[in-house]
């Protein structure tokens, strides 16, 4: 598995409310993507940020997923590029469904 971290600045002056609103616009486009196994919305204030974690059952799928065509999304509605990095992810303990899921 392949944890993809995604992180990237917002415009100045916009508030959460608005961020959070964006998040629930795109949740049902995520839920519909058969690859992904999990994603995790974040938002950082103070530092003008906001992006997310998403788990994947490998790299290939999460480059499908934020293809330049999506990149240019996120520029064209944040102003700049995202930062992406990825990482192996060999085991997540999942408290909240009771599950330990195990990577390849």
């Amino acid at each position: 598995m392949i944890t993809e971290f995604v992180l990237f600045s917002l415009p100045a002056g916009i508030d959460r409310a608005t961020v959070v609103q964006g998040m629930h616009d795109v949740a049902p486009r995520w839920a519909a993507d058969p690859a992904l196994i999990r994603k995790t919305f974040v938002y950082d204030a103070e530092a003008g940020q906001a992006g997310a974690f998403y788990l994947w059952p490998d790299r290939a799928a999460a480059e499908r997923a934020h293809d330049a065509a999506w990149r240019q999304r996120i520029v064209e509605a944040y102003g700049g590029e995202p930062q992406i990095r990825y990482f192996d992810t060999p085991l997540v303990v999942d408290n909240a469904l009771g599950r330990v899921i195990e990577g390849d």
